[in-house]
């Protein structure tokens, strides 16, 4: 089994400083109304931001490992909590946005489908919770250069 750390300090009030294994750290805080003074990334954003960049990297290994010319690949995230403690997600909203030339529309929903039901860690544990709705559309670059 592959053993994944990270430490989580302390550094004045709510804020804190979230170290991981692999050598990076984020600055994470709360909101004022919790006793926050909105310095730093919210956890719970956090675990969107980690299904966000989870699945996209899965996407992009997919459509490239396929030989498609990914120039960019967006996600944008959207969660609906629970009412009451411990409000969790519910409902995450998982958008894609794939830039690139003659990317057809079949291999950008293989690859999101793979990563829903195969490759994607943060999407099979949030899933436990919350129901994932993904979407996607494609963008073609300006080819049009300029004289």
């Amino acid at each position: 089994m592959a053993e994944v750390t990270a430490r989580v300090k302390s550094i004045e009030g709510m804020q804190l400083l979230g170290e991981s294994g692999s050598g990076h750290a984020l600055v994470m805080d709360a909101a004022p109304e919790v006793g926050g003074r909105n310095m730093g990334i919210r956890p719970m954003e956090l675990l969107l931001i980690g299904l966000g960049g989870c699945a996209s990297i899965d996407v992009l290994t997919i459509l490239r490992k396929g030989r498609h010319e990914v120039r960019d690949c967006v996600a944008t995230i959207k969660g609906i909590r629970a009412e009451s403690e411990p409000k969790v997600f519910v409902r995450i909203d998982l958008h894609f946005t794939v830039t690139g030339n003659d990317i057809p529309s079949q291999a950008v929903e293989r690859a999101i489908r793979l990563s829903e039901e195969k490759y994607c860690s943060a999407s099979a544990m949030l899933g436990k919770t919350a129901k994932i709705v993904t979407s996607f559309d494609i963008v073609s670059p300006n080819t049009t250069g300029a004289a």
